[in-house]
């Protein structure tokens, strides 16, 4: 990832990605586990965002990342684009609220975990229950902006 980026300089944003699996809406069958193995990976890269999927408890605990990386910009998995009812407005908040005891306001960047990507011309989620799911993140962070800003 360094090699990538070396070279790169300005206004420019770098962050990483990492995938708990998109390819099903069977968590069972899905990556699970925390964390933890990538620590050390992390804190090598060159990057100013970890870009982690947290919306599902597959994904381990947020402390692990926010003791240990605290430093970086977190884009917080909120919103599971696997399931099909759109994310109480109030959950997405008490996550960001648990965010804030590891991360700066201005570090932290709601994100869905992974996207709403189609494979193979197969989409994960319809398009009306995926705005849903935007919709309740925007919710969210106008209510946080109001609370912490």
């Amino acid at each position: 990832m360094n090699r990538v980026l070396d070279g790169f300089s300005g206004k420019l944003r770098t962050g990483i990605h990492v995938c708990r699996g998109n390819w099903s809406k069977r968590e069972d069958v899905l990556i699970t586990g925390d964390y933890q193995p990538l620590v050390d990976c992390f804190r090598e890269m060159n990057v100013d965002q970890l870009v982690l999927e947290y919306a599902t408890p597959r994904a381990g605990e947020l402390e692990i990342i926010g003791r240990a990386l605290s430093d970086r910009e977190i884009g917080l998995g909120c919103v599971n684009p696997r399931t099909d009812v759109a994310e109480p407005v109030e959950s997405i908040v008490d996550r960001a609220h648990e965010a804030l005891q590891y991360w700066s306001p201005e570090k932290i960047f709601l994100n869905p975990d992974c996207g709403f990507g189609c494979f193979a011309n197969r989409c994960v989620n319809q398009e009306d229950i995926a705005a849903a799911k935007l919709k309740s993140m925007v919710d969210a962070a106008k209510i946080l902006r109001s609370d912490v800003l």
